[in-house]
């Protein structure tokens, strides 16, 4: 560590507190990740594609990668990179459309999987979930054993394998199915809790991204050991509200349940164009095809949301969003284009063409009922303007 790292460290040691002990009852967390979900369907359902490097996406030019076989990762090749700059790191990689409904067809396949072994699933996206066991075990069974089960019914019922990792919270559990991934399964006790996150890159932590890491290895924070002798308040004045959540996960605590009833928190679609937009009127034109894949979603959901964002990808990659956040939910699509179009005037003029436009909505007013999961309705679909 250098001299200010050192002397953060320092501090933070001094004001560590130890958290009080942990409840008697160990709760039994799954968490199920398939495995490069997109690219497996597609390889399962075309044989010629088996065994050879794919990217789940929209154009070889100025789509982004959606998803990546194993086979493309091998070469470097991940989700949301440029398809240019995969095509550099693999020149052999092939690239397919995506197929959602097909996607979402096999998801719900899956979920009725889960729904053999517990009511309490708490779906991440259409590839993962939680899933708590704890009190749905037959006599005898395991969680590992549960998992070791829902495994090979996946395998055996959709051609497809999956991962999993097996704890006593969700935060572990998570952790835990990307140690032997692909096709694995993990397992992290209450006893090796503690020890694992402490050897743990904060870099790895689900809830810290690379921003966030950034800053704790600026503060001298490299690891989970090194997080855990910072103490709450040290915390706080860093990172504010989540400093409570970094504070518990140091330790390999995590009391957030597995909610089956876990509401959508935003709907967003995004298009990524053939050729640059430069003109306001260029860019109004491709905007109706976006808010249409939103509202869709919306109706199908019953969900109203109050704040509007958009988010624009200029053609030397640099982004921004912009947003509304009105006083009452959106009823009308006609006001959600007025509200979309009005930000989206607000940019322009601009010296640089536009490579992505995208819209979502949020702060929704009324669930779906449907405990549905949150999704982005198109993966950069290139579009000729």
């Amino acid at each position: 560590m250098s001299a200010t790292h050192s002397e953060n460290y320092e501090i933070a040691r001094e004001q560590a507190v130890e958290p009080a002990a942990a409840p008697e009852r160990v709760r039994k967390i799954i968490h199920i990740d398939m495995d490069a979900f997109f690219a497996s369907v597609e390889q399962r359902d075309d044989p010629a594609l088996r065994g050879r490097p794919v990217a789940v996406g929209f154009g070889r030019e100025r789509g982004v990668v959606a998803a990546a076989s194993y086979e493309a990762r091998q070469f470097g090749v991940r989700s949301a990179m440029p398809s240019v700059t995969a095509l550099r790191k693999c020149p052999d990689l092939i690239f397919t459309p995506p197929r959602f409904e097909i996607y979402k067809s096999v998801s719900m396949q899956i979920r009725a999987i889960f729904a053999r072994f517990t009511p309490l699933i708490e779906p991440l996206s259409l590839d993962e979930a939680y899933l708590d066991v704890s009190d749905h075990l037959p006599a005898g069974a395991t969680a590992t054993g549960t998992a070791e089960a829902i495994r090979a019914q996946i395998r055996a019922e959709t051609g497809l394998t999956a991962s999993a990792g097996v704890s006593y919270n969700k935060f572990l559990a998570k952790l835990a199915s990307d140690q032997n991934k692909p096709d694995g399964l993990f397992v992290i006790t209450p006893k090796q809790g503690p020890a694992f996150v402490e050897r743990l890159p904060v870099a790895k932590f689900h809830g810290v991204g690379p921003a966030t890491a950034r800053k704790m290895r600026s503060l001298g924070i490299e690891n989970g050991g090194d997080l855990k002798v910072c103490a709450q308040d040290f915390l706080q004045q860093h990172f504010g509200k989540a400093a409570r959540y970094y504070f518990d996960i140091a330790r390999g605590v995590d009391d957030r349940p597995v909610r089956p009833d876990r509401q959508r928190k935003s709907i967003g679609a995004e298009t990524t164009f053939l050729q640059d937009l430069h003109s306001f009127g260029d860019a109004a034109a491709a905007m109706p095809a976006i808010i249409d894949k939103v509202w869709r979603h919306c109706e199908k959901t019953r969900l109203r949301g109050r704040t509007v964002t958009l988010k624009v990808k200029f053609a030397d990659f640099r982004q921004i969003t912009r947003s509304q956040t009105l006083a009452a939910p959106i009823v009308a699509r006609d006001d959600f284009e007025r509200r979309a179009l009005a930000l989206l005037a607000a940019i322009f003029p601009s010296p640089r063409g536009v490579r992505l436009l995208g819209l979502t909505l949020s702060g929704f007013d009324a669930p779906s009922g449907q405990g549905d999961e949150q999704l982005s309705l198109a993966l950069h679909e290139p579009r000729d303007p």
